[in-house]
């Protein structure tokens, strides 16, 4: 049975496939087992082991982290679904490439976070093995003034119909504030409204090469998701574990 907030992170997330291609090269070229981070209900996790990977999803949200097990057992794919914290994994295993798809790493709340996830991912890396951290930037490349958000996200599901509209994209400080209106339409025509705010870390490529440089990974070239019509493109951060 797929929850309220399972059903919310398909809707803002699940349509989402810029990175796909990124995320198939890189597990061709350095194999697997791949740990995927902040995986929600699965989106990566689903496709990579629809290609006959072996991989490990973690979220701390246990119901998209039981969302995604049930749809890995409903097609038989070998995924390990784990709730589990990123800045304090206790996986008991190593893997040949970690991914931190979309802005994971942006919602670890600043440099103290991501300084713990940086050294939390590298006891799960294999020697030589990489971490591949995704990063955006909504205010990139926009001048002051002209910042309009996207356009909704529509999703039905069994005659309801789920929308989340950006109203508002906010710089504040170190972080961006995404303002999102929630609307559900229920099978009868009754809407319901709900405000939510997502709060992104605003961090650099260069600032986040650094601090990884300072618990022990060495940098290597930077990789790329384009932009689309719907969604900003992404730095991605490489990263090699000792």
């Amino acid at each position: 049975m797929t929850t309220l907030d399972a059903v919310w992170h398909d809707v803002e997330c699940a349509s989402y496939t810029a990175d796909l291609d990124l995320w198939r090269e890189l597990v061709d070229d350095v194999g697997g087992p791949i740990l995927d981070v902040g995986c929600g209900t699965g989106r990566v996790a689903l496709h990579l082991a629809e290609l006959g990977h072996d991989v490990t999803g973690v979220d701390s949200d246990p119901l998209l982290i039981r969302a995604l097990a049930e749809r890995a057992r409903e097609r038989r794919l070998r995924v390990h679904a784990e709730v589990a914290d990123a800045r304090a994994l206790a996986l008991g295993a190593r893997f040949n490439l970690a991914i931190a798809p979309m802005q994971v790493v942006q919602l670890l709340g600043g440099t103290a976070g991501r300084s713990a996830m940086l050294e939390s991912l590298r006891l799960h890396l294999r020697a030589g093995a990489f971490a591949a951290l995704a990063i955006a930037d909504p205010f990139e490349g926009i001048p002051e003034g002209e910042i309009e958000p996207p356009l909704p996200d529509v999703r039905e599901e069994g005659g309801w119909v789920y929308s989340s509209m950006p109203v508002a994209v906010r710089a504040e400080d170190r972080m961006t504030a995404i303002d999102r209106l929630r609307q559900v339409v229920s099978p009868r025509g009754e809407l319901t409204e709900s405000m939510v705010t997502i709060e992104l870390d605003r961090v650099g490529a260069e600032e986040l090469e650094n601090e990884a440089s300072a618990v022990g990974y060495a940098v290597r070239d930077r990789r790329s998701v384009p932009a689309t019509q719907d969604y900003v493109g992404s730095t991605v951060v490489m990263l090699e574990a000792a």
